[in-house]
């Protein structure tokens, strides 16, 4: 009897664990390596799900609108090993803005991208009476989109559920710093604390810090970290559970979970390291445009500032796919502020191509990576 295709994955964010979790469930003998890295950015991360009013264009767009459509397919196939919950809510999203004209532009680009999305819901034009009904703490003059279909997901919650999900399927969770070093037959083992780990592939899902697993073998990939720090408020006894993400198009947003907590964010802070502190710019950013959109917001307890540092590509796709000078090792990183929307898609399908179920492309996300 032929044994399973083994597998290991360093890093246990969002696209690590997805990636962890579409192996395991082909049948793969799944380790991940946690290597307990600080400010990982899907542990900050706000989680909203709504790519449809996105300016971005292109590759991205692809993956970002087919990323949201995904979680209807990740969401049965978790429960499918027992996990029900991981953290996600379609509560709707708001777009707002005081110049109609602007929203007339949003309004256009939305509608003609509904059509191929799922999950998207209704999209309404929405008065300012409406817009403060259905987030109360927004200020006067502000008109809005209305998009049923946006959501939110709790990326604390889906990175345990993914990974509980692992462990039911066989696999198992690894604590350890993590290096890589080659074998004698021309493949590689990564090497945790000492102890050599070896598998048929490995992905290298370490975020802002894949380039600490190859630059020891003399190789770069074009990914920086990106600061971005974000804020939790929590607003006494009223019922947050369906306030709609609010996007204000300025670059910040706002978003509500079920405990009365609004988060409200965040600064993109490129050139700052690995520096995961919270800074007095940083948070004066956050709450001055947060504050600037919803005034009803100013007598909310401020709970906590989290940080979380962003893998931010070169370009604007991540980078995904084998590395063409290591034989059976594998890219997933780069996702930028996108990664709890694609990470999930983007993870099963480079877990079929790495099993042989589907081609590579020749160009874009998951097509081979030169180093």
């Amino acid at each position: 009897m032929a044994s399973s295709p083994t597998a290991i994955v360093i890093g246990t964010g969002v696209a690590g664990a997805s990636t962890g979790f579409a192996l395991a469930r082909r049948g793969v003998d799944v380790t991940m390596i946690e290597s307990g890295f600080e400010a990982p950015a899907t542990a900050a991360g706000a989680g909203i799900i709504q790519p449809w009013s996105s300016a971005v264009e292109g590759g991205y767009y692809r993956y970002y609108a087919a990323g949201a459509d995904f979680y209807d397919e990740l969401i049965p196939r978790l429960a499918e090993v027992g996990i029900d919950d991981i953290g996600y809510r379609q509560s709707g999203a708001l777009v707002v803005n005081r110049e109609a004209s602007l929203l007339d532009e949003v309004e256009e680009r939305v509608h003609s991208r509904i059509g191929a999305a799922r999950l998207a819901g209704e999209v309404s034009r929405v008065s300012e009476a409406r817009a403060k009904e259905l987030f109360p703490p927004l200020g006067d003059g502000f008109e809005g989109i209305h998009i049923s279909g946006g959501a939110r997901v709790d990326g604390r919650v889906l990175r345990r559920g993914l990974l509980d999900a692992i462990e039911r399927l066989g696999g198992r969770v690894v604590e350890g710093t993590a290096t890589l070093e080659p074998t004698a037959d021309g493949l590689w083992a990564a090497v945790v604390d000492g102890r050599q780990i070896v598998a048929d592939s490995i992905v290298l899902a370490a975020g802002a810090w894949t380039n600490r697993l190859l630059e020891p073998l003399g190789k770069r990939v074009a990914i920086e970290p990106q600061r971005g720090q974000i804020t939790h408020l929590h607003v006494g006894s009223v019922d947050t559970r369906f306030w709609p993400s609010v996007h204000p198009m300025s670059g910040h947003y706002m978003l509500a979970f079920d405990d009365s907590r609004v988060v409200v964010g965040a600064t993109r802070e490129p050139g700052t390291g690995f520096d995961p502190r919270v800074t007095a710019a940083g948070q004066r950013e956050v709450l001055e445009n947060a504050l600037a959109v919803a005034p009803g917001l100013a007598d909310a307890t401020l709970i906590e500032t989290r940080v979380g540092l962003r893998p931010m590509p070169e370009g604007t796709l991540p980078v995904v796919g084998a590395i063409d000078t290591m034989p059976g090792v594998y890219l997933n990183a780069g996702f930028g502020a996108g990664g709890l929307t694609m990470g999930p898609i983007v993870g099963d399908q480079l877990a079929a191509i790495m099993l042989g179920q589907a081609d590579a492309p020749s160009e874009g996300i998951l097509a081979p990576v030169r180093l």
